[in-house]
């Protein structure tokens, strides 16, 4: 099936189940704008994250990944009182970016912005009291994705889910001689994760305005 229907679809679904939302749009706008790349998830992926924290009551939330805050907007208003969620992201233009969308959303007072790479500020967080986390986002920087799993790990408690994005990268990963740093570390990342015996996972095949992709579903072990 085309492209074009996947896309067609998701357009479908984000008329039928989504309230116009001038935050979010204003958002996606300031980001094309100033350059971002056009990476964010998409309406109906957001919501996913939105309904699935909400579900699981998350009060503490981490976000890897921040781009220019489109996701971290979703899951901001997930939040129960008194919540929180920390973002990390290293390029300091997409930080600006994402500042100003935080700010514009009245969200700013519940969203810790931490701008440096994820593998520096992660081994802060374990020991600054952010976490445990109650649900993990990671879409980030793909070659770093097996660095980073043993420190979600570590930032979680029993119970904790954790979605990783872009596990599938358009079925690039079934190549293991791939020269594609971001599918290696994927591949890398999925075949550790499948031996982890701290968690337990599945994955899941995506389509549609992102393309073909997956994303992984993982929940810290008692």
């Amino acid at each position: 099936m085309p492209a074009e229907t996947w896309n067609a679809v998701d357009r479908y679904l984000a008329d039928l189940f989504h309230e116009p939302d001038p935050i979010l749009d204003a958002a996606l706008v300031a980001s094309v704008e100033a350059g971002l790349p056009e990476i964010a998830v998409s309406a109906c992926q957001g919501k996913f994250l939105q309904l699935l924290a909400r579900s699981l009551g998350a009060r503490r939330i981490l976000e890897l990944g921040t781009l220019g805050g489109y996701s971290t907007i979703w899951l901001a208003r997930a939040l129960p009182k008194g919540g929180r969620i920390v973002t990390l992201e290293a390029d300091v233009k997409h930080a600006a970016v994402a500042a100003a969308n935080f700010s514009r959303s009245g969200l700013s007072d519940v969203i810790d912005l931490r701008v440096a790479p994820a593998i520096v500020t992660l081994p802060l967080l374990a020991v600054d009291g952010s976490g445990p986390f109650d649900f993990i986002f990671l879409d980030a920087d793909k070659p770093g994705y097996p660095d980073y799993l043993p420190w979600l790990i570590r930032l979680s408690r029993p119970g904790t889910v954790i979605i990783a994005d872009n596990i599938v990268r358009d079925a690039a990963v079934l190549d293991p001689a791939a020269d594609d740093v971001k599918s290696q570390g994927i591949r890398r990342f999925n075949e550790l994760l499948a031996a982890e015996p701290r968690v337990t996972a599945t994955a899941l095949q995506t389509v549609g305005a992102k393309g073909y992709d997956g994303f992984a579903f993982i929940v810290v072990n008692e």
